[in-house]
């Protein structure tokens, strides 16, 4: 609870910063050449987690913070992004375990990280980009819960998650008016979240695998 409070407060200096910078441009970064310029992403997650016993992009969460931009010409710009990302699984229907002995129901995989994604983006006429790259992600907290017509004999503690994550990434951002962008995003895990597998639970190596809904505003 204390690091996802720091994390919050962290966070909100950032925003706070990036709020403030936007408040004093003169200019969008529209109305002029920029080798440097930067944003505010808010949206959300759709994510699952491959290995588990369920499937569908079920689980929802936030996915928030800054962007900075470097233009490497007037086409070409690598970007870096700090965010407070919110991942994980979600099944509420019954099913049954991999070994057979028990149904499970009501399953959720809950995991918040802070991710730092850089990518190199192309942009066309129109300012829409589209971008690939690779993120980086420290896992701040997890838990994992689930119901059972039977007493589940294993702590889930002792299968904890990877503390890092490492995400290939495919983004599109579409200009919609001046300065605001609509983003979507596609990652997948290079690595797996887990290995070690809580028994019945899961099926093989866990990856995270998740579509991102945002709107994001470049001043």
């Amino acid at each position: 609870m204390l690091k996802v409070t720091k994390l919050a407060i962290y966070y909100s200096i950032v925003l706070a910063f990036l709020f403030t910078s936007s408040s004093l441009a003169q200019k969008n970064f529209e109305d002029d050449y920029r080798t440097f310029f930067g944003g505010l992403l808010f949206g959300t997650n759709f994510s699952q987690v491959d290995g588990d016993n369920y499937a569908g992009y079920n689980k929802t969460g936030l996915n928030m913070g800054g962007i900075m931009y470097a233009r490497l010409d007037e086409e070409l710009a690598l970007s870096m992004e700090l965010l407070f990302s919110q991942k994980g699984s979600y099944g509420r229907n019954p099913i049954l375990s991999t070994d057979g002995n028990f149904s499970i129901y009501d399953y959720k995989i809950k995991l918040n990280y802070a991710e730092i994604p850089i990518m190199l983006n192309y942009f066309d006429r129109r300012k829409s980009h589209f971008g690939a790259g690779l993120s980086y992600s420290q896992l701040v907290s997890s838990s994992e819960t689930f119901q059972s017509d039977k007493i589940y004999p294993t702590s889930l503690d002792a299968y904890p998650f990877k503390k890092t994550d490492i995400n290939f990434l495919l983004s599109g951002n579409l200009h919609l008016t001046k300065g605001f962008f609509l983003n979507i995003r596609f990652q997948y895990s290079m690595f797996p979240i887990r290995t070690e597998l809580p028994p019945g639970l899961s099926r093989r190596e866990q990856f995270s695998n998740m579509w991102v809904m945002r709107l994001m505003y470049l001043f």
